[in-house]
């Protein structure tokens, strides 16, 4: 056999992929893997979605006739699946306000009190609460 024979041998032996250019991963392991990988990326950052409704003081004083009832000098609002927020730091409350809700801001719950009106929150948030401390 000649040299020309012999590095056409070798050549054609790592063209053919017998052990030179092979590749050493298979393609359908690497494609799960990728599968897997971006599942548990997704998993380590979901979280628990609150699914309480918001509404703000101002839009409740707004529509105080088709939120509550007017009883006295107090307004009776019952939101029983909401968290009463604070609208403005400048907003003030006006009218003396009974609010039944499932939580409130604290903000929220001062303006009210220094309206003269309550947010009386729902039992079950009072645990959830107290749970935590």
């Amino acid at each position: 056999m000649g040299s020309k024979e012999k590095a056409q041998k070798v050549g054609a032996s790592r063209r053919k992929g017998n052990g030179w250019n092979r590749k050493k991963s298979r393609p359908e392991k690497n494609s799960y893997n990728k599968i897997i990988r971006a599942q548990l990326f997704w998993k380590a950052r979901s979280h628990k979605q609150d699914k309480r409704k918001r509404i703000n003081l101002k839009d409740i004083e707004f529509n105080l006739t088709k939120y509550g009832k007017k009883t006295g000098e107090k307004w009776h609002v019952d939101l029983p699946n909401y968290k009463i927020l604070d609208s403005d730091e400048d907003y003030l409350v006006k009218n003396k306000l009974v609010i039944k809700a499932e939580s409130a801001s604290k903000s929220a719950e001062e303006k009210v009190r220094k309206a003269g009106g309550e947010i009386v929150v729902s039992k079950k948030a009072n645990s959830e609460k107290e749970s935590e401390s």
